[in-house]
């Protein structure tokens, strides 16, 4: 009979105390392993989303607060950009793509974000390597009323290719309802990112819906001052006598469509690509600098202020949990080494009738240390089972709250590591039990 055998049947003897011990072990385990998993998929996720564009464009304010409202639709976005300041940056020769944003609005059913955007945001990767796909039938934003849905939104307000919807100006029970309908013409495949719990509408439609467009003579002063030029105020007035000739403000615009002025248009944000391979990395800082100096907008690097949140505060939550967990596991071994060490004042004449059978000292350390290990191994191997369990049961309650696509089964390189710690582990804590019986007194323990 080896050694490995003799462990086992000793704990098998103690069933009680040993599951307990063992299952102590795998309940921290369990919770790093949730903690790594989920923090992995995050991380990717977070990665993978901000490095869709080069740059994103915006008003002067917070850079985080910039890549979060436009690439994560989290929070309010900063302030709105002159319409023709988007078509004079995509006339930049360095700029391979340029793509308007204006975001501000909600569904009433859900709250989702609502994005006015043009059609051409679909023909381009959403992470490197990955296009976007839609339902069959479905169509990106074609007609000036038409509508693209992800897929979270659809599950979720259980709405179909046709249906119509209102935009919502502010929150989704407190906000402005605006009169003007949009159909949705098609539904996005899953993705895993926030374009799953957004609705996109065509950018000339949104301009279209009542309020959405700035007064005439309060958008040409605001363009002039944001370009440092002077109004011409006669100028000013026959636009504003020829605008009043055009106004349809009051009336429904759904399915009627009436062209808005430039000058009275907003973008609120604008995702760029540089152009070029070798020097992509060097023309995209430069032209962030030139934006920088002139001293009108911004353009953010999304990767930079992501990789900045993951390491300062996500990180920072990360590490707290996996020390707690780490203290979960270590207490674990604690228990593992009081339950052996209680145990071995009612197996000294058990030890010393092995020891008289033959058995070495050596023999007799290493059946009490393989006890050890074999606990915690064992908690480690359940515990990173019901880990992935644990998250199994989450995934879909977490996709639902947030759109995140998790997979269970994606195992976190921290894992690989686990068991080798337990079993350091498991040898320290197991070592004086051991030692302790290693030094049993065979004649004494007999005569006792």
């Amino acid at each position: 009979m080896n050694t490995l055998t003799i462990a086992w049947k000793s704990i098998r003897q103690r069933r009680l105390a040993s599951l307990l011990t063992a299952l102590s072990v795998a309940l921290g385990v369990t919770l790093m392993v949730s903690v790594l998993v989920i923090n992995s998929v995050i991380d990717r996720m977070f990665n993978q989303t901000a490095s869709g564009y080069d740059l994103v464009v915006g008003a002067q304010g917070s850079k985080l607060q910039l890549v979060l409202s436009t690439v994560f639709r989290v929070g309010a976005p900063i302030e709105n950009l002159p319409y023709r300041y988007y078509t004079e940056l995509k006339k930049d020769p360095r700029v391979e793509e340029a793509i308007p944003f204006a975001i501000g609005d909600v569904t009433q059913t859900g709250g989702f974000p609502i994005v006015g955007t043009i059609p051409r945001y679909f023909a381009l990767e959403y992470v490197p390597g990955r296009h976007f796909r839609i339902n069959k039938d479905g169509k990106f934003l074609p007609g000036t009323w038409d509508a693209v849905i992800g897929s979270v939104v659809a599950k979720q307000n259980n709405w179909k290719m046709g249906d119509e919807f209102q935009l919502i100006h502010g929150s989704a029970e407190m906000g402005h309802v605006h009169d003007e309908k949009f159909k949705i013409v098609g539904i996005l495949a899953p993705t895993g990112t926030p374009n799953d719990r957004t609705v996109f509408v065509n950018l000339r439609g949104f301009y279209q819906v009542s309020g959405h467009e700035k007064p005439l003579d309060e958008a040409l002063r605001r363009e002039a001052a944001f370009f440092g030029e002077k109004i011409d105020e006669e100028k000013l007035k026959a636009l504003m006598k020829e605008n009043a000739a055009h106004d349809h403000s009051g009336h429904d615009h759904s399915g009627h469509d009436h062209e808005v002025p430039d000058a009275q248009k907003e973008v609120t944000a604008i995702l760029v690509q540089m152009k070029g391979d070798r020097l992509r990395g060097f023309t995209t800082i430069k032209f962030q600098s030139e934006l920088q100096e002139a001293n009108q907008a911004m353009a953010v690097n999304p990767i930079q202020q992501i990789s900045w949140l993951m390491t300062n505060i996500v990180g920072n939550i990360r590490t707290m949990l996996v020390v707690l967990t780490s203290l979960i596991i270590l207490v674990s071994g604690v228990s593992i080494f009081v339950s052996i060490y209680n145990s071995m004042s009612d197996r000294k004449r058990e030890i010393a009738i092995m020891r008289a059978l033959g058995a070495g000292r050596t023999a007799v350390f290493t059946i009490i240390l393989s006890e050890s290990v074999l606990l915690c191994l064992g908690g480690g191997i359940l515990g990173i089972i019901l880990g992935h369990g644990l998250v199994c049961i989450a995934a879909p309650i977490i996709e639902a709250r947030s759109g995140l696509l998790i997979n269970p089964f994606a195992f976190s390189s921290v894992e690989l590591i686990l068991l080798p710690i337990l079993v350091v582990l498991a040898s320290l804590v197991g070592f004086i039990p051991a030692m302790t019986a290693y030094r049993t007194d065979v004649a004494s323990t007999l005569s006792d």
